[in-house]
């Protein structure tokens, strides 16, 4: 029994030691991470798009051209560029002279309704007709006619064997009416008295005509011949100057039988048709580029 006292006792005695002993709690020190060495690769500095100045492109020079164009409207509407007035002015101007001497006429006023009333030339009167003035049949012209639309369908406008005899038919046209009679008594150098005149006599209903007329006359510097024929010396050469209109005047008939101008309404596939031909082959004729026409244009069918 003693045994057994002593025994819990003891045990007693151990559980009481270990109680006063404070719980040491070991924690393992946790792993500093190593620090993270992040290689920074610097970026190059974004080069600012180089203050490059915007290239402003130089206007490049065109060469400047002679050939300008405009639209030259009366009995037809007719595109030209200034070298066909230049050549048509070259090409009339001594028979224009002529006139003013024989007819008193002013040559500027004549060469400015050649080129206003027939396109330069190129009009379907002065082309079909040789009609350079768009002088009407009226009462008692016993000549050739065609028929033209103008203010109305279909009127009759007189048709001459060559340009020098419109020429001429326009100064018997202005000396022998009456209603003209007037222009007469202005001065020979005064073109833009005979332009606001010939408006008033009624030879054009278009209220800018005169306008138009002395336009012409100042641009191309038309009075020069004017100057010529008031220079007591001068003498036309009449003869030499129909005969080679007549000439010209054979050489356009010719030209007539192996071309056609374009009319309100043509296509190149009616024209193709007209003649027998290809479409193709009448752009390549003319050196066509697109389907494109004009009216007045001159192709070759032939």
């Amino acid at each position: 029994m003693f045994k057994k006292i002593l025994l819990l006792l003891t045990i007693i005695t151990l559980i009481g030691c270990n109680a006063a002993k404070p719980v040491i709690v070991t924690k393992k020190a946790p792993i500093k991470p190593k620090p993270e060495v992040v290689r920074t690769i610097k970026k190059p500095a974004a080069s600012s798009p180089a203050t490059t100045r915007p290239t402003v492109a130089k206007p490049v020079k065109k060469e400047q051209s002679n050939r300008e164009t405009e639209v030259i409207v009366s009995t037809s509407k007719t595109v030209v560029t200034n070298d066909v007035i230049v050549s048509y002015i070259s090409k009339f101007k001594e028979i224009a002279m002529g006139n003013m001497k024989n007819y008193g006429i002013p040559a500027s006023i004549i060469l400015a309704q050649g080129i206003l009333e027939s396109g330069a030339g190129r009009g379907d009167l002065a082309i079909s007709a040789n009609n350079h003035f768009g002088i009407k049949c009226h009462v008692g012209w016993t000549g050739e006619s065609v028929k033209h639309d103008d203010d109305s369908d279909q009127e009759c406008f007189r048709k001459y064997d060559n340009p020098s005899e419109s020429f001429k038919d326009h100064a018997l046209f202005l000396t022998g009416r009456s209603r003209y009679s007037k222009l007469f008594e202005f001065s020979k150098g005064d073109y833009k008295a005979w332009a606001k005149g010939l408006r008033a006599a009624g030879y054009a209903t278009d209220p800018k005509y005169p306008d138009k007329l002395i336009s012409y006359i100042e641009r191309y510097n038309l009075h020069q011949y004017d100057n010529q024929v008031l220079d007591v010396n001068y003498v036309p050469n009449e003869k030499q100057m129909v005969e080679e209109l007549t000439i010209e005047s054979r050489n356009t008939i010719n030209q007539d039988l192996f071309s056609y101008v374009v009319q309100k309404g043509d296509t190149l596939y009616s024209i193709s048709k007209k003649f027998d031909l290809k479409v193709d082959d009448l752009k390549q004729k003319n050196n066509l580029s697109d389907n494109t026409l004009s009216i007045g244009q001159r192709l070759m069918v032939k």
